[in-house]
């Protein structure tokens, strides 16, 4: 029987332990590499990175297991990220490439997935994730590979930060800012593959560009983007989880705790909007 210290407490039990270590982990990842996406206007290149990495998760889980999804997703991703960036050096359009890479992948993706035993099943998974059961090894994996992508933007940090506000003056200053797109690419890539096992290949788009677009709205400063994004990320990553627990375990609706975080992820947003509307009119009927 559920009971109430149960749901208090729920946060000491090792499942939910493992799931707040991974959450926590891809919202400081969000934190960094969103705002750049946000800065950098690459939403929709991130929407198709998530996309073509879908096939090689699917692959993966396929033909190795759960095992094989890492693997599968970073060989998807690294492919999807040269021939993206390839395409952009030759003057392809960046949105019909990823046009192009985002049907073509994902429908060879829910192929590959539609060959299972249990279609439905592997795909919801797939798409939502299943935080509720990572692995120690998951876990693991996972904050390796976000390391790995927050220090590739960090590495380029100064690059990146000129690069979004005017990429004529990067060039001209020494910049090659085709290395600096394919560096951010690389980045949201390592994102997309730490963040795919857990919280599933839907809430990797929510988790790298709410938060940037999010902090956005409120912010004047680039630090302060940073910090108001890195917050949300870990708070509403946690709050999703929290509310999905209390569904599934408590009132006995199962919910995918990826989908609910999305959902507390775009609400926040929304609300967000909002306020920023409500609390601005005022200000600006002051300063005429």
């Amino acid at each position: 029987m559920i009971t109430l210290d149960l749901l208090l407490n729920f946060w000491t039990m090792p499942f939910m332990v493992r799931a707040v270590i991974v959450l926590v982990t891809l919202g400081i990842t969000a934190g960094v590499v969103g705002v750049f996406v946000n800065l950098r206007g690459f939403e929709f290149l991130t929407d198709g990175l998530t996309h073509a990495v879908f096939p090689g998760v699917a692959a993966g889980v396929a033909f190795a297991g759960a095992g094989g999804l890492f693997w599968g997703a970073a060989i998807a991703a690294a492919a999807a990220t040269v021939f993206l960036s390839l395409l952009a050096r030759r003057g392809v359009s960046s949105d019909a490439a990823v046009a192009v890479v985002l049907v073509a992948m994902f429908s060879v993706g829910v192929i590959i997935v539609s060959r299972s035993d249990d279609a439905a099943g592997q795909l919801e998974q797939l798409l939502f994730g299943r935080l509720f059961t990572v692995s120690i090894t998951e876990v693991v994996a996972t904050a390796v590979i976000s390391l790995l992508a927050i220090a590739t933007v960090l590495s380029t940090v100064r690059a990146q930060v000129m690069t979004a506000f005017d990429r004529d003056a990067a060039r001209a200053a020494g910049y090659r800012v085709t290395l600096v797109d394919l560096a951010l690419n690389v980045a949201i890539a390592l994102v997309v593959v730490s963040a795919s096992i857990a919280v599933g290949n839907l809430l990797v788009i929510a988790i790298l560009i709410v938060p940037g677009a999010l902090a956005r709205v409120w912010a004047r400063r680039l630090t302060s983007l940073f910090a108001i994004a890195l917050s949300f990320a870990v708070i509403g990553g946690l709050a999703g989880l929290a509310g999905a627990f209390t569904l599934s375990v408590g009132l006995d609706i199962p919910i995918p705790p990826g989908a609910a975080i999305a959902a507390v992820f775009v609400a926040s947003y929304l609300l967000a909007l909002l306020l920023f509307v409500i609390l601005r009119r005022p200000i600006a009927g002051r300063l005429r």
